[in-house]
């Protein structure tokens, strides 16, 4: 998740960041928000790091022109995924399931209810692409389902200590990326569609 820090479960406090580099990683190992050294490539790490990769691609759409209603959606997801990295970071108790509640989740199913209305029907499986802010929301989309699959196995690994709603809330988040792709393509209507067996001589 960035610089080096100590993660919080007090609400809505703010993290204080010392510094930025410690130097204790140079083993390869990483410190949990509750101080556990772990491999660097650890189940957790790798989850937590998918979530931090798929907040910079959405950066990137923001600050490459995103019309203003979905750059605002979008920077308020980013904060979001700050709450599902520290979640992933300080493994939680059975008593103590973290920041990404349900709360999250029908905030996000609201807006995909909201943004799906109007798209042109789908008749087919479309490809990543049409405008370019399609393109970057299929990339982001892509990070997501990624992060998505690393969650899952680490609630395989680890299911006590992993919070289930960082599952859910990731899955509605890739959706509703791909319906803000197709919104991007003028409600569907620049849809690139998938042509099966084109390619066959």
């Amino acid at each position: 998740m960035g610089p080096k820090m100590a993660a919080t479960r007090q609400g809505r406090s703010m993290v204080r960041i010392d510094r930025i580099s410690t130097g204790t990683g140079d083993d390869g190992t990483t410190g949990l928000g509750d101080g556990t050294r772990v491999p660097k490539d650890d189940l957790r790490v790798e989850a937590y790091g998918s979530v931090d990769e798929l907040n910079a691609a959405l950066g990137l759409v923001v600050a490459d022109g995103a019309p203003p209603r979905i750059a605002t959606l979008l920077a308020a997801v980013q904060n979001d995924l700050f709450d599902v990295g520290s979640d992933l970071c300080v493994p939680g108790r059975s008593d103590d399931r973290g920041r990404i509640d349900a709360s999250y989740v029908r905030r996000l199913e609201r807006e995909l209810a909201a943004w799906n209305t109007g798209l042109e029907p789908l008749s087919s499986f479309v490809l990543p692409g049409g405008s370019p802010l399609a393109a970057r929301l299929h990339v982001a989309r892509t990070i997501c389902r990624r992060a998505e699959r690393r969650v899952a196995s680490c609630r395989r690994a680890d299911p006590a200590r992993t919070n289930p709603g960082v599952l859910t809330y990731l899955n509605r988040l890739s959706d509703l990326l791909f319906v803000l792709a197709r919104v991007a393509n003028d409600g569907g209507r620049s849809d690139v569609p998938w042509r099966p067996g084109e390619g066959k001589g």
